[in-house]
């Protein structure tokens, strides 16, 4: 999936701006399928629209600037439900927590354990901003994949807090990390 695919699907629920479909593919119900920058979407938008896949207007404001607001084409909505029919790619997640975990043997306990638990707080903040999207989501296929992706974030958080203390002992006591980082 590219940022195209994205602009088109959020796009296929109603006129929105470049700026909507940055803040929706960041912090909303499309931001666990792509994270778009304001640098990758409005390039998408350009093509798709010299492609007539989407149209725009410019939007007066009452003492802002003007808008630009995007609408997809009949030939757009196609081009989108034609590019769901492609084999998705492989799911992609990286993790500079897990960069840290790899290394836990080289560091002090006390600070692998602080980062396990700001962690297990942190999980516990994106459950319930899931919880809380999932409150307005009407459509069966949206409850289903938000259940799917607040499973998924709850096993991690699970086998963390359950698994915590084997990468807790792992880590250098205090007294042995000090030493070595003089």
């Amino acid at each position: 999936m590219n940022v195209r695919t994205v602009c088109l699907a959020i796009l296929t629920q109603g006129e929105t701006t470049g700026y909507d479909i940055r803040k929706r593919s960041t912090e909303g119900d499309f931001s666990f399928f792509l994270e778009a920058s304001f640098g990758s979407i409005y390039p998408a938008l350009s093509k798709l629209e010299e492609e007539e896949l989407v149209t725009s207007c410019v939007q007066q404001q009452d003492g802002k600037p003007a808008k630009r607001v995007y609408a997809i084409t009949d030939s757009g909505r196609e081009s989108f439900i034609n590019s769901l029919f492609e084999d998705p790619n492989e799911d992609v997640f990286r993790s500079e927590f897990f960069l840290f975990l790899r290394f836990a043997e080289e560091l002090p306990r006390d600070l692998v354990e602080k980062r396990i638990f700001e962690r297990i707080s942190k999980i516990d903040e994106e459950i319930a901003s899931i919880e809380k999207m999932g409150a307005d989501l009407e459509a069966k296929a949206d409850r289903w994949v938000l259940e799917y992706g607040l499973t998924c974030v709850r096993q991690a958080k699970a086998y963390l807090v359950e698994h915590k203390d084997e990468i807790i002992a792992m880590a250098q006591p205090i007294d042995v990390a000090a030493k070595a980082a003089e």
